[in-house]
């Protein structure tokens, strides 16, 4: 984020004496730039200018040499006994400074960058009353091989002046959120704009051409420069601007003056060297990234280009990079053979401008934001050039900046610049844009008129044309200003409009509620799953969709998987997890796997939500257009290009079900929970689930995994003991457990419409416990579904209220191969009280269809 030094500011737009950062913030987010902190002064207390009076050289034993001096500090000298001001003595280990110098000095309550207080201590036999400061020391650079000369930065101050103000060290600092639409605003002279709308200050535009800059020079001659973009990547050149000037005879060596490095570092930018530190000073001020290149080493003409295959370069940063097909390139050499750096986000370290430079190319010119921002993102180049680029950097810039380029470095780098100007444009005028002349007070809901609005637009540099036509149909025509590209639409004109009128003035109006509208039964039945599974002692959590096929192998799914099937994205937000989840039960016990490593070891955990399910090969979507409704073909062809999208809820169990504490050790979560939780589902949706084994279902372990399907035979989902190997694999708990349900297959089979509730018998219920031997293969829900059927088709009619089963056992009184279940039969009538003959001929009913399907017979 853009850092703002309240004096540099000043030199754009006129400020009030007593400006502050907390000021400056107030008046820029009323134009919509949001305050992101305040960094204070970079050093408090006295830092005062002293004189050398004295400087005694004291060898010692370790080799060093130190340097016992009298510094004379004006106003803060001590005082002798005789009343007469005595220097202050400083123990100093550089050895760049004479008696006479003039140098910065940290008295006893300073506090430097770091923070590092400053106090009177006792140090190579002397008591040290302060310090003499290094630029680094004072966050001014990293130069710490000698302290401050300030003769040597062009400061003639007297003993005792306040330092901090000298060299800007008591300045705060601004830091604002610029949103991607206000690229301008990553500059001095953007954010000086900014604060003019806001508090009606006289602003300077520093960024049109000035007399005297560039005048009489030749436009042919300069250094041959090419714009050859034979593949643009959306239709718009690579590169429409490319301005060279020549500076000869420089001295790269020469430091750059103390107020840049001073105004960088304020900007939160390390200084490093003349010609680096003046291409950055003048971005920031203006907004126009720049470079400099060894004039040496350059062989003409330059050539902008696209990266052929196989092409390398390693740039500043020292990092060796393949190229892509779709970066653009400056190039040079013969047929432009020789990659010189990333157009508009770093150069190459091959002609980078060392301490031997004397010539020197600046390069300033106008990149497409599309291609800049590819290209930073598919190397991971960040830079500061890049982030101007690809939001929008003023075409009209690039001759501006590139003269008081030349004019800075030939200011204190020495040097004559060429007397040609390479300048080769091929920019296109900006757009003009026919705004409805109601169409702001229509959107913005004021009644504004057309002097108001075109006044507003005029602020911010757009040119206002006259009205036309009359009525509701009257337009005006507006040329929106070179340095604002977001500008593209009617409506971002009336956004503009609204920011610079006021968002505190423009009213809020409640939209009318109709009536009759709520939650769509779906929508209720989604939450009362939520609801139910919440109220059991699960706990709801959400998940990103985005997967890997590793987390699959962690599952052991075997290859031929329907939910290996799943679908890429195009632009992931990370290359390690480019998928979308197929199965929900992925993402939630990636979440209980971060849990546990957080030390939480009990857990319950759920999710509701979709899934993506790839089905045949998809056609790409259209993109529609936006000033008006899409066709129904238009609609029909984005749904169809739309993968199937269930939802499903999944959930995960470790650890202990039920705590412990004095009441008993607690109970370990089993398999049981899990399939308690999915008919609970089936209950709460009134779907009656089959039940029955799986053993074939991974994650699942296979002896403890059960398969839910409605009554017509869909399948619903799984639950149950986890694998032991996936259990190892993900790091979970021993016997963890799971379920996975597809959530629009219980809805579909939920009875639909208005629930009707039975009235509640004031008859007495009847008991019967059925204890039915059946072979051992035959499962429990099976019988339980014939003991239902059994109850419903006896003589007394429906009377089976519940039916559960509580007993299995297995064992010598039935018989090898087979197995007692036992299930409680709860009988009521809801006019009678039921006799002993009509529960008889329940149970015998019971009995007889159990025969019937399995070979039961009634346990003695």
């Amino acid at each position: 984020m853009p850092r703002i030094p309240l004096t540099w500011l000043a030199e754009h737009v006129e400020t009030p004496a007593d400006l502050t950062a907390e000021t400056l913030a107030e008046a820029l987010v009323r134009v919509g730039l949001e305050e992101e902190a305040v960094h204070p002064a970079a050093v408090t207390g006295p830092l005062v200018v002293g004189r050398v009076v004295e400087r005694v050289p004291e060898p010692q034993k370790n080799g060093k040499t130190i340097n016992w001096c009298q510094v004379d500090v004006g106003d803060h000298n001590g005082t002798a006994e005789d009343g007469t001001r005595t220097p202050r003595g400083i123990v100093c280990g550089a050895q760049n400074f004479e008696v006479g110098d003039h140098v910065v000095v940290a008295l006893p309550g300073t506090v430097l960058p770091g923070p590092f207080a400053i106090a009177s201590r006792k140090t190579y036999g002397h008591v040290s009353d302060g310090m003499i400061c290094s630029s680094r020391e004072l966050g001014l650079g990293d130069d710490h091989d000698g302290i401050i000369v300030l003769a040597q930065i062009g400061i003639d101050a007297a003993p005792g002046t306040d330092a901090r103000a000298l060299l800007g060290l008591g300045e705060e600092v601004l830091e604002i959120n610029v949103t991607p639409d206000r690229g301008y605003c990553f500059a001095m002279r953007g954010v000086a704009r900014e604060y003019a709308h806001a508090t009606g200050a006289v602003f300077t535009d520093r960024g049109l051409p000035r007399a005297g800059a560039d005048e009489g020079l030749a436009t042919s001659g300069g250094f041959p420069v090419e714009l050859r973009d034979d593949a643009p990547i959306h239709g718009v050149p690579g590169a429409d601007r490319f301005v060279a000037r020549v500076v000869r005879g420089i001295d790269a060596s020469a430091p750059s003056p103390s107020w840049m490095q001073q105004r960088l570092t304020q900007a939160g930018m390390r200084p490093i060297s003349l010609a680096v530190d003046v291409t950055n000073y003048v971005m920031l001020d203006l907004g126009q990234p720049l470079h400099a290149y060894d004039l040496a080493t350059l062989q003409g003409p330059v050539v902008v280009r696209r990266a052929r295959a196989g092409e390398r370069l390693t740039t500043l940063d020292g990092v060796d990079r393949a190229l892509d097909a779709e970066d653009l390139l400056i190039t040079d050499g013969p047929d432009a053979g020789r990659v010189l750096g990333l157009a508009g986000v770093m150069g190459g370290a091959e002609t980078e401008v060392s301490a031997t430079t004397t010539d020197v190319l600046v390069e300033a010119a106008h990149f497409d934001p599309v291609t800049v921002a590819r290209t930073a993102r598919r190397h991971k180049l960040p830079s500061e050039a890049a982030k101007r680029f690809e939001r929008g950097v003023d075409p009209q810039l690039p001759r501006v900046a590139a003269a008081r380029v030349v004019e800075l470095l030939v200011e204190h780098g020495g040097g004559t610049p060429d007397p040609v100007l390479t300048d080769v444009d091929a920019t296109t005028p900006p757009p003009v844009l026919r705004l409805p002349v109601a169409l702001p007070s229509r959107l913005i809901g004021l009644d504004l008129d057309v002097a108001t609005i075109s006044g507003y637009l005029r602020q911010i540099g757009c040119t206002v044309g006259e009205v036309a036509g009359s009525g509701a149909d009257a337009v005006v025509a507006v040329t929106v200003p070179t340095w604002r590209p977001d500008l593209t639409e009617p409506v971002t004109l009336v956004e503009e409009v609204a920011r610079l009128h006021g968002y505190d003035a423009i009213p809020s109006v409640v939209p009318a509620s109709p009536v009759g509208l709520g939650l769509t039964p779906s929508q209720r039945r989604r939450r009362r799953v939520a609801d139910a599974l919440v109220g059991a002692g699960w706990v709801e959590t959400w998940s990103y969709p985005f997967v890997s096929t590793a987390q699959l192998d962690a599952l052991a799914l075997p290859a031929d998987d329907a939910r290996r099937r799943m679908l890429r994205l195009a632009n992931p937000l990370s290359e390690e997890q480019p998928y979308l989840r197929s199965s929900l039960l992925v993402t939630v016990l990636d979440t209980a796997r971060r849990n546990i490593g957080r030390g939480v070891g009990d857990l319950a955990l759920f999710e509701v939500s979709a899934v993506t399910q790839p089905g045949p090969a998809l056609a790409p979507a259209p993109v529609p257009p936006v000033a008006a409704r899409p066709s129904e073909d238009v609609l029909d062809a984005i749904r169809a290009a739309v993968p199937h999208q269930p939802r499903q809820v999944a959930g995960v169990l470790t650890g202990l079900r039920e705590p412990a504490g004095w009441w008993g050790s607690g109970r370990v979560a089993d398999h049981a929970d899990a399939v308690d939780a999915v008919r609970l589902l089936g209950e709460i949706l009134g779907v009656d689930l089959r039940v029955e084994a799986d053993s074939e279902r991974m994650p699942w372990h296979p002896g403890r995994c059960a398969r839910f399907t409605t009554a017509d035979g869909a399948l619903v989902g799984y639950a149950g003991e986890l694998h032991p190997k996936v259990v190892t694999a993900l790091g979970l708990p021993a016997r963890a457990c799971a379920f996975e349900v597809d959530l629009d297959v219980l809805l579909t089979a939920a009875p639909r419409g208005e629930v009707v509730a039975r009235e509640v018998s004031t008859f007495p219920v009847a008991k019967e416990d059925v204890a039915l031997v059946v072979p051992s293969d035959v499962a429990a829900a099976d019988v339980l579904d014939a003991v239902r059927t059994g109850a419903a088709g006896s003589p007394a009619g429906d009377v089976l209220e519940s039916a559960r089963l509580f007993d299995v056992y297995t064992g010598e009184q039935v018989g090898e191969g087979r197995q007692s279940l036992a299930f409680a039969l709860r009988l009521r009538a809801p006019d009678r009280t039921l006799t002993a003959e009509e529960t008889a001929a329940v149970r015998a009913s019971v009995v007889a269809e159990a025969e019937r399907r399995f070979g039961a017979t009634l346990r003695a």
